[in-house]
């Protein structure tokens, strides 16, 4: 559907394109999330593996409002709760960020798939496929903000142990990772997208 191909490029410029987020591509990211949410559970859209990937994507945004609700926590409650809920904040945003960047790339290594490999494919783009890679990437994300939590919180209780020193250079080798594999899935990206399209420009 249309509507389903402005929300995906509206991700896509919001988190492949954009080098940070701003309060427009937030807002409009919320708003279309909200609308997609909505979208997919009409009879009009089928359930495929696809509608799978695109459904995770838009319920990505429910940390961003959830960011925003610390946020407001720590303006109204004062410095004592100020430095835990910023902290807490800002890891939503970064799990929403990761989550949306790599199921946007999995939406289009399926369009590749589709594209390309379209009856060699159809096995492995099934809707339990798509759940299981959904379930397998929030997982994954969610480990990952496990490990910032805990080492920010070590570092505020002052902590200096063996933990402190592991989940430290732990969180700063994922850092890392995370920022290498962010450049690769825009490289990856625009080779997917650069394919397709002239795959299917007229000779």
């Amino acid at each position: 559907m249309k509507d389903l191909r402005r929300y995906l490029a509206l991700k896509y410029i919001q988190y492949l394109v954009l080098s940070s987020s701003n309060a427009v591509s937030t807002l409009l990211g919320l708003l279309g999330s909200a609308y997609t949410m909505i979208l997919l559970q009409s009879a009009k859209v089928s359930s495929k593996s696809t509608a799978v990937l695109i459904s995770s994507l838009a319920q990505a945004d429910i940390l961003v409002f959830l960011s925003l609700a610390c946020d407001v926590v720590s303006g109204s409650f004062g410095a004592g709760v100020s430095p835990s809920a910023s902290a807490l904040a800002q890891i939503l945003l970064t799990a929403n960020a990761h989550v949306s960047c790599v199921l946007l790339s999995c939406v289009a290594f399926e369009a590749y798939l589709i594209t390309f490999l379209p009856l060699e494919s159809r096995p492995l783009r099934t809707v339990r496929n798509a759940r299981l890679i959904s379930r397998v990437i929030w997982t994954l994300v969610a480990a990952e903000c496990a490990l910032f939590l805990m080492d920010d919180h070590l570092r505020a209780s002052g902590s200096l142990g063996l933990l402190f020193q592991l989940s430290s250079v732990a969180a700063a080798l994922l850092r890392s990772l995370s920022y290498v594999l962010g450049i690769l899935l825009r490289i990856i990206n625009v080779y997917i997208y650069y394919k397709i399209f002239f795959s299917m420009s007229p000779r």
